[in-house]
C-alpha cells in the first residue's frame, strides 16, 4: 500500500475518481469541502470530510493553509491535488513538502520551469524538442518585434508570454496587421496578467492538437503512454478526446513519444504529466506546453492501456519505480471521452446551475464508463465548473467506439439545468468527426453545423409517440382492472369504446413545432392514425424495457423509448424527442364538432398546392391542399362532404400548427 491515508484537495468528479482508486487499494481518504459542497458526493464518499471555508474557491479550495491544516488534523500522509485549483501551484507543492507531507505530483521546481511560455520554449529547444519557429527574446521594442515577425513569416501568432485561457493571443496574416494587433495584445496581457511581454510564433493553419501522457519516477526513469487527440475544440476548450489518433502514422507516433520523454527529462519530471503538441497538416509537430498534473481526459489512456493512472500516481509518489517499462506499454482498441456539462449551447454555452431533477446515465453497458461527481437530486453550483460527468467509451476500433458513444449519449438524460447532450450527439455524427478530419479551429468556424436548431416532429415519429402512450395506458388500465372486482369488464380495454368515441379517439400531443391532434382507432398495438389529411398505419407495436418497436406503414422501426407519466421520450437514432400528451377535452369541442367545418394544419409547414376555391363542392376525404413539413409532402383531406366557404391560405404561405386553412359551410 503506497500510503495509509490521502487527503484530496479537490472536489467533484476528480475527487470521486481518486477516492475509487484509494478505496480499491485500502487507502483511507480525506475530503475537503466548502459551504456549497456540504452535501456533495465527494464529501459523502470519503472516509472523512473536513470543512475548509466559504463557497467561492478563493475562500476554500484555493486556501493552501486551510488544506494543510485539514491534512494535519486528520493524519493524512499525502495530498492529491487532482486537476485545477492548486494542482499546478508550485508554492503549494513546496508547502506540502515543507509540512512533511507528500505532494502527489511533480516538484515545485519542475512546475516553475513551465511557468513561462517563453522560458519553457527555450528550455525545450535546448533539449532537442521541436518548437514552433518564433521569437521569445527580452527585447520587446516595436522595431525588434516587427523585424522578428518578418523573419518568422506570416501567418504568425502573438501570445502573451505569461498568459493562459486563450487571453492575450492574436493571429496576424500580414505586415499591415502586425502593429495594431501587437498593441492590442500587449494591453490585454497587461490587464489580465500584469505583464505585457509577448512572444511570436509561426501560426500553423488547420492544426491538430495531440498530447502525450508521460510518467516519470524518482529513480530517473521516464516513459510515455502514447497519445490522445484533442483536436475537437471550441474556443481552445477540448470537446472530444480520443486515443489513438487516426491522424498519426506509427513512425510519427514514435517520434512524438520520444520527444515527450525528452521534454519530461528536461525538467526532471516525476509523476503524471502531459506534453502537448500542435501538429501541422503534413505531420510536422511542435511543443506547446507541459501540463504538470493529471488531465481531465486521462480515462481515455486508461481504457486503451488497461492501467489505473491514479494508482500509478500514488505508487510513484510513495517512491516506487514505474510499474512498467516503455516496451511493456500496449494500446488496445479505441477510446473516446466527452464531457457532459450543465450548459446551454444555444445561448453561447452559458453555464447552468440548479437542482438536477433527472439524471440517467448508461451505467453497466459493455465498453461504457461514467466518471461523475453528482447524482440525481444534487445541485450544480454557480461557484464551480458545471461538469456533471465524463462519458468514456471503449471498443475494438474507432467506428465501433463512435457508434457506442452515440448509443450511450442517446441513453443519457439530464433534466433541471440545460445540458450539452444534444450538441454532443450532433457533433459525434458530424462528418468532420466521423472522418477524423477535424482541426482545432473547425468548431469555431462551423459551430452552426452542430448546434441544435428549430425542428418539427415527423408524422411517423408522432405516430410512434402516440403508440407508446396508448400501450402504456392500456397496460395501466389492465393492471387496474386485474386488481378490481370485475377484471373482464369492457372498462379494462383502453380503446375507442372506453374513450367515449364511436369511431376514433382524439389524442393531443405537445411536440417540437407545436400542438398536434391525432385521431386514433384501434388497440393492442394496432392503430390507424389520422393526422390532418395524412393516414398512418401502425401495427405490431410493442414496448420493451427501454425501447419501442412497431411497423409504420409496413416498415419495421425501433426507437429508444422512456415513458414519464403522460410524456413519451423517443430517440430515433439521430435526435431525441419529447412528446407530451395533453387532455383531449381541452380541444375536443372544436375537434369533434367545430372541426368538422374546418381544415387545420397538423404541424408547422409551407402550403404547396391549393386544389379548391370558395364555392366548390367537395367529397369527404377529398384532397384539398398539400403542405410541406419535415421535407415531406402531406395531403390534407376534407373532414366531410360539403361546400367550401373560404380558403384562408395560398400556395407558398408558411403556417403554424393548428392554423385554420379552409372552412366548409356549416352543415344543416
Amino acid at each position: 500500500m503506497p500510503f495509509a491515508s490521502v487527503l484530496i484537495a479537490n472536489r467533484g468528479e476528480i475527487a470521486c475518481r481518486i477516492i475509487r482508486t484509494c478505496r480499491r487499494l485500502g487507502i483511507r481518504t480525506i475530503a475537503v469541502y466548502s459551504d456549497a459542497d456540504a452535501g456533495a458526493q465527494h464529501a459523502r464518499l470519503a472516509d472523512v470530510a473536513v470543512h475548509i471555508g466559504g463557497s467561492a474557491p478563493r475562500e476554500s479550495y484555493l486556501r493552501p493553509e486551510a488544506i494543510l491544516e485539514a491534512a494535519r488534523a486528520t493524519g493524512a500522509e499525502a495530498i492529491h491535488p487532482g486537476y485545477g485549483f492548486l494542482s499546478e501551484n508550485a508554492d503549494f507543492a513546496d508547502a506540502v513538502a515543507a509540512a512533511g507531507l507528500v505532494f502527489i505530483g511533480p516538484s515545485g521546481g519542475s512546475m516553475r520551469k513551465m511557468g513561462s511560455k517563453a522560458g519553457a520554449k527555450e528550455l525545450m529547444a535546448a533539449a532537442g524538442v521541436p518548437v514552433v519557429p518564433g521569437y521569445t527574446g527580452e527585447d520587446q521594442s516595436r522595431d525588434r518585434l516587427a523585424a522578428e515577425a518578418e523573419r518568422i513569416g506570416y501567418p504568425l501568432m502573438i501570445k502573451a508570454a505569461h498568459g493562459g485561457g486563450g487571453k492575450g493571443m492574436r493571429i496576424v496574416r500580414s505586415t499591415a496587421e502586425f502593429l495594431p494587433n501587437l498593441e492590442s495584445c500587449q494591453r490585454e496581457a497587461a490587464n489580465a496578467f500584469g505583464r505585457d511581454r509577448v512572444l511570436l510564433e509561426r501560426y500553423v493553419e488547420t492544426p491538430r492538437h495531440i498530447e502525450i501522457q508521460v510518467f516519470g519516477d524518482s529513480h530517473g526513469d521516464v516513459i510515455h503512454l502514447n497519445e490522445r487527440e484533442c483536436s475537437a475544440q471550441r474556443r481552445y476548450q477540448k470537446v472530444i478526446e480520443e486515443s489513438p489518433s487516426s491522424f498519426l502514422s506509427p513512425e510519427r507516433r514514435a517520434e512524438m513519444g520520444a520527444a515527450a520523454v525528452l521534454a519530461a527529462r528536461a525538467i526532471d519530471y516525476v509523476n503524471a504529466g502531459t506534453v502537448e503538441f500542435i501538429v501541422g497538416p503534413a505531420g510536422d509537430f511542435y511543443f506547446m506546453e507541459i501540463n504538470t498534473r493529471l488531465q481531465v481526459e486521462h480515462p481515455v489512456t486508461e481504457e486503451v492501456t488497461g492501467l489505473d493512472l491514479v494508482e500509478w500516481q500514488l505508487r510513484i509518489a510513495a517512491g516506487e519505480r514505474l510499474p512498467k517499462s516503455q516496451a511493456q506499454i500496449e494500446s488496445r482498441g479505441h477510446a473516446i471521452e466527452v464531457r457532459l456539462y450543465a450548459e446551454d449551447p444555444e445561448a453561447g454555452f452559458l453555464p447552468g446551475s440548479g437542482r438536477i431533477e433527472r439524471l440517467q446515465l448508461p451505467q453497466g453497458l459493455p465498453g461504457v464508463r461514467i466518471d461523475g461527481g453528482v447524482i440525481e437530486g444534487d445541485t450544480v453550483s454557480v461557484f464551480y465548473d458545471p461538469m456533471i460527468a465524463k462519458l468514456i467509451v471503449h471498443a475494438p476500433d474507432r467506428p465501433q467506439a463512435l457508434a457506442r458513444l452515440a448509443d450511450a449519449l442517446a441513453r443519457s438524460r439530464i433534466e433541471g439545468p440545460k445540458s450539452n447532450i444534444e450538441f454532443l450527439e450532433r457533433l459525434v455524427r458530424h462528418p468532420a468527426v466521423v472522418d477524423a478530419t477535424i482541426d482545432t479551429g473547425y468548431l469555431d468556424r462551423h459551430l452552426d453545423q452542430v448546434l441544435p436548431g428549430a425542428r418539427m416532429a415527423s408524422p411517423e415519429l408522432l405516430a410512434a409517440g402516440a403508440a407508446a402512450l396508448l400501450l402504456a395506458e392500456a397496460a395501466q388500465v389492465h393492471a387496474e382492472a386485474a386488481r378490481s372486482a370485475e377484471p373482464d369488464s369492457p372498462w379494462s380495454l383502453a380503446d375507442s369504446w372506453r374513450g367515449g368515441h364511436t369511431g376514433d379517439r382524439l389524442l393531443v400531443l405537445e411536440a417540437p413545432g407545436g400542438r398536434v391532434e391525432l385521431h386514433v382507432a384501434g388497440s393492442a398495438g394496432s392503430y390507424d392514425i389520422r393526422l390532418g389529411g395524412t393516414r398512418i398505419e401502425v401495427r405490431d407495436a410493442q414496448l420493451g424495457a427501454d425501447s419501442l418497436s412497431l411497423r409504420i406503414n409496413g416498415q419495421l422501426r425501433r426507437f429508444l423509448c422512456q415513458l414519464d407519466g403522460s410524456r413519451a421520450l423517443l430517440h430515433d437514432g439521430v435526435e431525441r424527442w419529447s412528446l407530451q400528451q395533453r387532455p383531449s377535452f381541452e380541444f375536443e369541442g372544436e375537434a369533434s364538432g367545430g372541426d368538422e367545418d374546418r381544415l387545420r394544419a397538423p404541424m408547422p409547414g409551407r402550403i404547396v398546392l391549393v386544389h379548391v376555391e370558395a364555392g366548390a363542392s367537395v367529397e369527404g376525404e377529398q384532397v384539398l391542399l398539400v403542405m410541406e413539413a419535415m421535407k415531406m409532402e402531406l395531403s390534407l383531406r376534407a373532414p366531410r362532404a360539403g361546400v367550401v366557404e373560404a380558403v384562408q391560405v395560398a400556395a407558398g404561405d408558411f403556417v403554424e400548427a393548428d392554423a385554420v386553412l379552409l372552412r366548409l359551410e356549416t352543415a344543416e
